[in-house]
């Protein structure tokens, strides 16, 4: 059984994660405006304007690496933060914004990942992309569809760049940064009022013991 110790602590550490969590997404987003001025979403093109940046921009490499690794991180960072709140018993009603909002955010995480297999128009990421494909077309009754979909007619080309990188910056980048915000809100939230609760029972507590002191005063010779 987890004492009430543990569980402030398990606390503490959700709010810190979920601080860490928008931190790495907006420097995930900032990162990725900078690296968009830059960047042509078209097959060849796209493998060519990345090269580029790192090569000719300044500071352009720093940049995209510090892309990278905030979309990596933030994906592990998520997936401790459902951990961290399960073991702190956060999946209890009270905390649903919370804990929605995490496991959409975890998605959305994984999703940014997803999306940008194909964006660096690499060979590791074209045949990533094509298994990943095959495996959605597996899918019964909407596979195809979806499919034909994300590709923009079934072969990987400049549409399907396109497709992956307006998912990918529009949709999917400024949900997640909706999601953290709403994430940090509601921890904050459920924690103010926990605080509040607390304090009202240690009133209480307080006021009966001195109620029974002088009730103890007035029965004494």
């Amino acid at each position: 059984m987890k004492t009430i110790s543990s569980e402030f602590i398990l606390r503490r550490l959700a709010t810190a994660l979920s601080v860490a969590i928008i931190t790495l997404t907006v420097m995930a987003a900032i990162s990725g405006v900078l690296l968009s001025f830059y960047y042509e979403p078209i097959a060849g093109g796209a493998y060519e304007s990345l090269k580029d940046i790192t090569t000719q921009v300044s500071n352009g490499w720093l940049i995209q690496k510090i892309h990278d690794l905030t979309g990596n991180w933030l994906i592990g960072i998520a997936l401790i933060q459902i951990v961290v709140m399960f073991l702190g018993r956060q999946f209890r009603s009270s905390w649903l914004t919370a804990w929605i909002s995490g496991i959409l955010l975890t998605l959305s995480a994984i999703g940014l990942g997803w999306t940008a297999m194909i964006l660096d128009w690499d060979q590791l990421g074209y045949w990533r992309l094509s298994i990943e494909l095959g495996t959605i077309e597996a899918i019964p009754f909407i596979g195809t569809q979806l499919r034909d979909i994300i590709t923009g007619g079934g072969a990987i080309t400049s549409v399907t760049v396109e497709h992956l990188y307006t998912i990918h910056s529009y949709i999917i980048s400024v949900g997640a940064l909706i999601l953290a915000v709403i994430h940090l809100w509601s921890l904050l939230q459920q924690e103010k009022e926990m605080h509040n609760s607390l304090t009202t029972s240690s009133v209480g507590k307080l006021e009966d013991k001195q109620a029974q002191t002088e009730a103890e005063l007035i029965q004494a010779p």
